[in-house]
């Protein structure tokens, strides 16, 4: 149902580009400038109005298929706090050693979704200053 909808909605997005720059501008980089001096089926006036149309149409076309999409999209996911389980520790896989609890919210939150080291690690201690040598 959703992925139809996606796919409706890209080709209602490439209709409207498409009318978009059929239209008359004025002074614009629109492509559907030419002379209006010629007699076709659709002139002038004729012209405008049946864009115009065609526009607005599709506009709303476009704003009633993502109020849908949002819609469906808000619908299968689930409410969730970013501190949920901030305080627990999840438990360790199987083979690794238990890390220590992080030290802030945010690497609590890299540690829970696998992104960064349960822990940061410990800066190395400076080296000691070599003794010079004698001849």
């Amino acid at each position: 149902m959703q992925t139809v909808l996606i796919v409706v909605h890209l080709i209602i997005v490439l209709a409207l580009i498409a009318v978009v720059l059929l239209q008359r501008s004025e002074g614009g980089l629109g492509l559907g400038g030419g002379s209006s001096g010629t007699q076709g089926f659709l002139t002038g006036r004729g012209q405008a109005n049946a864009l115009t149309r065609a526009t607005a149409i599709l506009a709303a076309l476009f704003f009633a298929t993502s109020m849908v999409l949002a819609i469906l999209s808000h619908r299968t996911s689930a409410p969730r706090s970013i501190f949920e389980g901030a305080g627990q520790a999840r438990p360790p896989a199987a083979g690794q050693p238990a890390a220590p609890p992080a030290g802030n919210v945010l690497d609590q939150l890299r540690q829970q979704q696998g992104d960064a080291p349960a822990a940061p690690a410990a800066p190395a201690a400076p080296a000691a200053p070599a003794a010079p040598q004698s001849r």
